[in-house]
């Protein structure tokens, strides 16, 4: 509800108003005016008396400016104190994603800001070295395939899924290199993106180039030490990294790709171990894993469908619209089948479907509760998923031990 404090006319110096200075000052500041019959009828039947208050305990103003007909000293002041809790979200929102393009290339303030020397900076903003949930849901396709391959009753293996965080923060740093490069002419458009490193000009294509050839070199590193069947597996990823940029141009279905893309893991830690794959095992996880992207990529995706629409590109928030939550559901139930079947097929013990459960719940709570208008909740409800394939992971390691 809003409580009004009313400043009349009688507590201002008309000569003051009449001065051309603070006529002057009025027009520039507060023009356009609004009638005072508007404001008589936005005002009719509320409380005008007047209460103290302290501004930090309501922090919110709306000032409007009530001219009367006749000369310009007949007006009244009148300051609006909103108590309001959606007007508060509201500001709250609009305070969020007005602070989403400061620093780090649109991700606010960050370590990399604080700690990184100012020559390195523009690279690990590049390499999104500030936001860690595209590594970990890189990351956790592969951690779920090596511990599915692990013997029943054993841990996974170490060494590799140390090679697969090492393989997975370098790949994820190469894709979003890769991503920017191609994207910079459209990133510039688009409020979330413009300040990144390459769109805003902080770096050339040429020194992003560079960092590129840096980073697959040093994923080189880590492929080579994997076994031949999965040397050969891992490097047909990289038509998939690179091509993915391109889809938003030509279909409404980047997200699908960026699954085929970010689950390939799924495929390769089974590799690594076994040296083989077994489809009725590694098959399921990975159409598992394609329907859980396109889950919290469409959500990601409702962050920026305003500004998609104005430059033309496309994807699954725009191609479902309305019925996004129901597609979303759909995929949902797709991707824990997908897991159930492949646990099946890896014989693996109860608990790993007890886990699954609440894996759902997890799903579930982000489907039917995110405020897919909201850019800071589509935001929080993708961050989310880092547990939900937590979740999954302590499932399987669960499952694999009592097995």
């Amino acid at each position: 509800m809003l409580s009004p404090l009313i400043l009349s006319r009688r507590f201002l110096k008309p000569r003051f108003l009449n001065s051309g200075f603070y006529a002057s000052l009025y027009h520039t500041i507060f023009n356009p005016l609004i009638s005072s019959q508007q404001c008589i009828n936005r005002n009719a039947g509320q409380n005008h008396s007047f209460s103290p208050f302290k501004k930090s305990q309501f922090g919110i103003y709306d000032i409007e400016f009530c001219k009367s007909v006749g000369s310009l000293s007949n007006f009244q002041l009148v300051g609006y104190i909103s108590t309001s809790p959606s007007r508060l979200g509201q500001d709250k929102e609009n305070k969020n994603q007005s602070s989403s393009n400061v620093g780090s290339g649109g991700g606010g303030i960050s370590w990399i800001d604080l700690y990184l020397p100012r020559l390195v900076r523009p690279y690990a903003q590049l390499a999104r070295l500030d936001k860690p949930i595209g590594t970990w849901l890189l990351l956790w396709p592969c951690v779920w395939s090596i511990t599915l391959a692990a013997p029943p009753g054993h841990l996974p293996d170490f060494k590799m899924l140390s090679l697969f965080g090492c393989g997975a923060f370098l790949l994820r740093g190469a894709g979003c290199t890769i991503n920017d490069l191609i994207d910079r002419d459209i990133d510039t458009k688009v409020e979330r993106t413009k300040l990144r490193p390459v769109a805003s000009g902080l770096l050339t294509p040429f020194q992003g180039l560079s960092f590129l050839g840096f980073q697959l070199l040093l994923g080189l590193g880590i492929l080579l030490q994997l076994n031949n069947y999965s040397r050969v597996l891992g490097a047909s990823s990289l038509l998939l990294v690179f091509s993915y940029p391109l889809m938003k141009r030509f279909t409404f279905w980047p997200q699908a790709f960026l699954g085929l893309t970010f689950n390939w893991g799924a495929l390769l830690g089974w590799a690594a171990v076994k040296g083989n794959l077994d489809p009725f095992i590694v098959l399921p996880l990975y159409a598992s894993g394609v329907c859980w992207t396109l889950i919290y990529d469409t959500i990601y995706a409702h962050q920026d469908k305003e500004d998609d629409l104005k430059v033309g590109v496309k994807s699954t928030a725009l191609r479902f619209g309305d019925s996004t939550k129901e597609w979303l559901t759909g995929f949902g139930i797709a991707s824990l089948g997908g897991l159930a079947l492949s646990g099946f097929n890896a014989e693996l013990g109860w608990p790993y479907y007890a886990f699954l459960g609440v894996a759902s719940g997890h799903l579930g709570w982000q489907i039917w509760t995110v405020d897919l208008s909201s850019r800071s909740d589509c935001n929080r409800k993708f961050v989310s998923n880092k547990w939900y394939g937590a979740i999954i992971f302590g499932g399987i390691l669960a499952g694999r031990l009592s097995s």
